[in-house]
């Protein structure tokens, strides 16, 4: 018989058998073992957060159908609902209650065999904690779900995966028994350089890292293509991160405006209430409604009312100071929050100053020009609310009198403000 000719390297780099026929057995099986061990420890633990995560959708969707029958407190309704959607997900054991913590149904998986010594306590051990899901109707508690998974399956496959890692280190075992006793550097070396990179790309996610060019062909072949794969992560975190930052200014602004929308407006009030309290400062909310574009939409279209609603922001935020926020609420309604207020005679200003602005026609698109006239309601902290949603509720209700006064103007919480104060 023939002898085996080594294969060639590509130009003077050794080839990755020729290396790999001087390793020692006892590294080859050092390295097979760690790495079945930290891939069965991780896929575990992956495993056992999926389930968990899986027990508690499973519980959201129950809750969700179980709305009915438990607030009408119907045990043999909310039973048959139970069993119909429980019988079909790994749950092992599922309780109704309703809203004086009674019991309405309990569901218990049946038909299995009991689990006895070794099976039963990686049962118990794999098992994840019972999962408690309130019932609601029209956003009141009405009952509580509480639910258990059950890790049967999750068992079986981890002993399937155990039985063919074992199988996979005794193959190995078999098979390294025939390479040489050294690691040599030209092995060593490559592999070190691709873990550090990995690491640094894993922990600190700098996708900029490369791994240097390797002594032997086929690891060189694979820092190549990692360095690749590296490429198209950086390109594409780069993306994700131009995405993220698009979608997070479109979760908090105004697609038409551009303006803050409401929920950021209230976090900023929220913000600035607390920072004004702390530094015994006044802060105000200036509440905007436009008084004719219910007519503008009417008589011109909603182009032109959009026109108006832009038109209207800009020139508020160009009223303001640098520091002040401005949102659009809904609608035609905006807000307005100052802060750092040397006095709450302050606001009244910045009231004149948006009114001021409006005084002025604007342009439609079709040329024509209307009147925008706004009424605005200001409330200051601490002087008319000790808190944002109060000072933000006292705002509106001074709107709504501005409005009714005459619209076009500004009138202040109670206790009235002027000027001079």
């Amino acid at each position: 018989m023939s002898q085996r000719q080594p294969l060639r390297g590509h130009g003077t780099r050794p080839t990755l058998y020729s290396v790999l026929r001087r390793i020692h057995l006892g590294v080859a099986l050092i390295a097979v073992c760690t790495a079945g061990l930290a891939l069965t420890a991780i896929g575990v633990t992956a495993l056992r957060v999926y389930a968990d995560h899986n027990v508690r959708l499973v519980a959201r969707s129950i809750a969700y159908t179980l709305e009915a029958p438990v607030v009408f407190r119907d045990q043999v309704a909310t039973a048959e609902t139970l069993a119909a959607i429980a019988a079909s997900e790994d749950i092992a054991r599922a309780t109704v209650y309703d809203r004086d913590h009674h019991v309405l149904a309990v569901w218990q998986r049946s038909g299995q065999a009991p689990l006895t010594g070794l099976r039963h306590a990686l049962v118990e051990w794999l098992g994840t904690d019972a999962v408690e899901q309130p019932i609601l109707h029209q956003a009141q508690p009405v009952g509580l779900l509480r639910v258990s998974g059950d890790p049967r399956n999750l068992l079986h496959f981890l002993l399937q995966g155990a039985l063919g890692l074992l199988a996979c280190l005794l193959l190995t075992a078999v098979g390294a028994h025939y390479l040489a006793s050294r690691l040599l550097v030209q092995i060593i070396e490559p592999l070190r350089n691709l873990m550090r990179v990995a690491h640094a790309v894993r922990s600190q996610r700098d996708f900029a890292q490369r791994t240097p060019p390797a002594g032997i062909a086929e690891l060189n072949a694979l820092s190549e293509d990692f360095n690749g794969l590296l490429d198209e992560l950086q390109t594409w975190q780069n993306q994700m991160q131009h995405e993220n930052r698009s979608l997070a200014h479109r979760a908090n602004h105004d697609a038409l405006t551009g303006l803050l929308n409401r929920a950021a407006f209230v976090e900023a009030l929220e913000h600035a209430v607390r920072h004004a309290a702390a530094n015994d400062e006044y802060a105000a909310v200036l509440y905007l409604d436009s008084d004719d574009f219910k007519h503008v939409n009417d008589r011109h279209g909603h182009a032109a009312g959009d026109a108006v609603l832009i038109a209207v922001a800009q020139r508020i935020r160009a009223s303001l100071r640098g520091r002040d926020t401005v949102a659009r609420i809904g609608g035609d309604e905006f807000a307005v929050l100052a802060t750092a207020l040397r006095a709450p005679a302050d606001a009244i200003r910045i009231a004149e100053h948006i009114l001021q602005a409006m005084a002025r026609p604007i342009d439609l698109p079709d040329g024509s020009p209307v009147q925008a006239s706004l009424s605005i309601g200001l409330a200051v902290f601490p002087v008319h609310a000790q808190g944002s949603q109060a000072l933000l509720h006292a705002a509106d209700a001074a709107m709504y009198g501005a409005k009714r006064r005459s619209g076009g103007i500004w009138q202040s919480a109670e206790p009235r403000l002027d000027v001079t104060q």
